[in-house]
């Protein structure tokens, strides 16, 4: 139990020095995996080094394997764990290559591994961007409530425009359905302004100007109310006693230093 337990800490966990140097050994070992495959689906470069990419992807895969196999061994919720996000992706990252040994092309499959690299704000444990990660994600929780009054309210009035606008430009230049005036009204009061459908009246320019200007109003809206928690969360912090880096609210050890946090 004990050795699964320093196991465990090492590939589960980043707070120790250790952690840090499995993950960052990770994280590259990830890096060259994709990179790789996205040379290997090169014709020209593909068939020159077509057994150096051969032998480099199976050595990779034989690594992942084998860190998948450790993480279910050390794990002790197993089953959460295989039918967690990350247990998915980790069994994706080594089932293409062996399923490539009786399916043409499903080697290129890999390139899901990127998806690993999200990893990345608890495999470099930096204090900057672990932190502000969290702060925005408990922003955004706080926020989810406002945020969806707030979409539906967008909704409801992009409809409303998209009707308008339908009515007023007769179902011609584009405006053939409530539907796809409705497209319309989105991408102007988003002002993305695609150009693909475009007003030809005197009314339906004035209203396209009325859903520009509005869409400024869209924009604010949703930053402000972001901005305002994230505020309030940033003040939920704990600070190192020992390097002065700012910590999360639940952490019980620095994240740079490995320090105790009272």
């Amino acid at each position: 139990m004990a050795i699964k337990q320093r196991l465990y800490n090492v590939v589960f966990e980043s707070d120790t020095e250790a952690g840090k140097r499995f993950d960052v050994f990770l994280l590259w070992i990830i890096l060259l995996s994709v990179l790789v495959v996205m040379l290997d689906s090169v014709p020209e470069i593909g068939t020159r080094y077509a057994a150096v990419f051969f032998a480099t992807e199976w050595v990779l895969t034989i690594i992942f394997s084998i860190e998948y196999f450790l993480r279910i061994w050390i794990s002790p919720k197993r089953l959460k764990y295989l039918l967690s996000f990350w247990g998915f992706i980790d069994l994706l990252s080594i089932l293409p290559t062996y399923l490539s040994l009786i399916l043409s092309g499903a080697q290129y499959l890999l390139v899901v591994r990127v998806f690993r690299l999200l990893r990345i704000f608890r495999i470099l444990k930096l204090a900057r961007f672990n932190t502000e990660a969290q702060i925005l994600i408990e922003a955004l929780k706080s926020s989810a409530y406002k945020l969806s009054i707030f979409f539906m309210a967008v909704l409801s009035i992009v409809t409303f425009m998209g009707t308008i606008i339908y009515v007023v430009e007769g179902g011609k230049e584009g405006f053939s359905s409530i539907p796809k005036s409705i497209y319309w009204a989105v991408v102007t009061v988003t002002t993305v302004g695609y150009g693909d459908i475009v007003p030809q009246t005197v009314l339906g320019k004035f209203i396209a100007s009325l859903a520009m200007i509005t869409g400024y109003v869209f924009i604010a809206v949703p930053t402000g109310i972001v901005t305002l928690e994230i505020s309030r969360s940033s003040q939920n912090n704990k600070k190192c006693a020992n390097c002065d880096s700012i910590n999360q609210i639940a952490a019980n050890f620095c994240n740079r230093c490995g320090k105790p946090i009272k």
